[in-house]
């Protein structure tokens, strides 16, 4: 599974990262990002939850 963040739909809110932080982190701008390395793999409930707790929809899931 592939997950990623569509920057140029991220507003930043950083629900992902409150939600799932050992797969998201905010950058210097405050814009959501996958960690390096877990853009690839298993994805888990908190993963999912940050996918429908994104306010925008920017987090997708590639299954």
């Amino acid at each position: 599974m592939r997950i990623s963040v569509d920057t140029g739909v991220c507003i930043g809110a950083g629900q992902c990262a409150l939600v799932a932080p050992e797969v998201f982190t905010q950058d210097e701008d405050g814009f959501s990002m996958v960690l390096p390395g877990r853009e690839d793999g298993p994805v888990g409930p908190l993963v999912r939850e940050a996918v429908r707790a994104c306010p925008v929809q920017a987090i997708t899931v590639n299954e």
